[in-house]
């Protein structure tokens, strides 16, 4: 029986049994997030933190070395946010569209 998100322990994680130590070189926290390393290797990255690889393909981060590298994140996408179909005013002339 699975137990609602309220009730669950951050301990409990896939994998964070085992009190996974952060990726990030020099950092012994605990663990409280892991995440794909595919998705998430170039923004933990360039948010200034150095990896160390591991062979689950997984990158495990305490809670400030998450949120460091979520900031990041954040910032990449509302810099390539993708703008609404008739954002741009000036494509529209009278209600028709421009050529």
């Amino acid at each position: 029986m699975k137990l609602p998100k309220e009730l669950k322990d951050k301990t409990v994680l896939a994998g964070n049994s085992k009190n996974r130590k952060c990726s990030v070189k020099g950092c012994n926290e605990i663990v409280i997030r892991s995440l794909s390393e595919n998705t998430w290797e170039k923004y933990v990255e360039n948010a200034g933190l150095k990896i160390e690889k591991n062979s689950f393909h997984k990158i495990y981060l305490c809670k400030a070395h998450y949120s460091q590298s979520s900031k990041f994140r954040k910032s990449q996408e509302k810099k390539f946010q993708k703008k609404g179909f008739l954002d741009n005013s000036n494509s529209i002339k009278r209600g028709n569209w421009e050529v």
